[in-house]
């Protein structure tokens, strides 16, 4: 850009020294259209001036000539810096093909023919005026370009950030798949765990269903008092209120153990206008606990209850006797009760 501007402005020197030596031959011929007779200073002056202007057109031309050289040498630099310039600016590549084109033509014209030489400047010029509009366009671009490169120098600080931050959530999502890896893994242990103790309650369940269930309550009598007798006598509780699996016996009295295991038998003895009140556990014909109690004033109840945790076989039997001499009382309130279950089996 600066060797054209260069150029021309050597081109604009040129034709005013040429316009002055121009001026100074019309002086000349002044000043011997003064000295000299009329006639013949008009024919020296004319060849004078015509020797002059053929001597100034031939220096002119040399000069074009020369100019037209060092043009071309600068127009071959304007159309590698062109070129340059259309590398970095893809946006231009318009333009600077038409600049091309138009210091291509420009050249042709300089080169055919000197008598061109107007219209070459004036060319010249407008080449000038579009190469300062490409200048500034260079330069809008080239701010743009800076603004750009900015912008993409943030774009990948940013992009750096991003991609600090993916990794860091690919590390975090790793470990939160090895986590839900894990988690999976304790589930299924858990499922197993789980299915493994259905089974077992099942498995519960069903030996539960298969092991008998025991459980008796009974009362007494609604007669009021029983004895006292001369003789020992099994009390036979007709009342029953509860009696699962049937282990109970209220006709005979007799708890009779349906399975081997651990039973809980439990007693309540009521006693009203009787000096004593008393009985005997029995396991099969044998007596394994007495309880009594004396009565000091017949008109005072007493009563005492008991319990025992015992260890049948199957078939061992568990009843209730009123020793001689003492009796027992029972109505509707179910005072005297006799009651027992199976703890578990053995």
């Amino acid at each position: 850009m600066r060797v054209v501007v260069g150029l021309l402005l050597l081109l604009l020197g040129l034709c005013g020294s040429g316009a002055q030596g121009e001026a100074g031959g019309l002086g000349e011929v002044a000043e011997i259209n003064e000295s000299r007779d009329p006639k013949d200073a008009a024919e020296k002056s004319t060849e004078q001036i015509a020797r002059q202007t053929t001597s100034d057109i031939w220096t002119e031309l040399r000069a074009l000539r020369d100019m037209v050289v060092e043009l071309n040498v600068h127009v071959e630099l304007l159309q590698r810096e062109n070129s340059d310039l259309q590398t970095r600016l893809s946006s231009s590549e318009f333009r600077t093909d038409q600049l091309e084109r138009e210091n291509a033509d420009m050249q042709i014209r300089l080169s055919s023919s000197e008598r061109e030489l107007l219209i070459s400047k004036s060319r010249i010029d407008q080449l000038e005026r579009k190469n300062a509009v490409q200048a500034t366009e260079l330069t809008s671009l080239e701010r743009r370009l800076t603004t750009t490169e900015r912008k993409t120098s943030d774009l990948e600080k940013e992009n750096a950030v991003q991609a600090t931050e993916l990794v860091s959530f690919e590390r975090r999502l790793t470990s939160s798949e090895s986590r839900t890896s894990d988690l999976e893994k304790e589930n299924a242990d858990l499922q197993t765990r789980l299915s493994s103790s259905e089974s077992r309650i099942d498995q519960l369940e069903t030996e539960n269903a298969e092991k008998p269930k025991v459980a008796f309550y009974t009362a007494l009598t609604d007669a009021g008092n029983l004895g006292p007798y001369n003789t020992d006598i099994t009390l036979k509780y007709s009342k029953v209120f509860t009696n699962i699996g049937n282990a109970y016996n209220p006709s005979t009295g007799f708890f009779t153990a349906p399975v081997k295991g651990v039973y809980n038998l439990q007693f309540t003895v009521f006693g009203y206008y009787a000096s004593n009140s008393g009985v005997y556990v029995y396991k099969n014909n044998q007596k394994i606990m007495l309880n009594w109690e004396r009565n000091s004033n017949d008109l005072v109840p007493e009563y005492f209850t008991n319990s025992l945790v015992l260890e049948l076989t199957a078939g061992d039997v568990i009843y209730l006797v009123l020793p001689s001499g003492n009796s027992i009382f029972d109505d509707v309130n179910n005072y005297s009760t006799f009651s027992g279950s199976l703890l578990f089996t053995l």
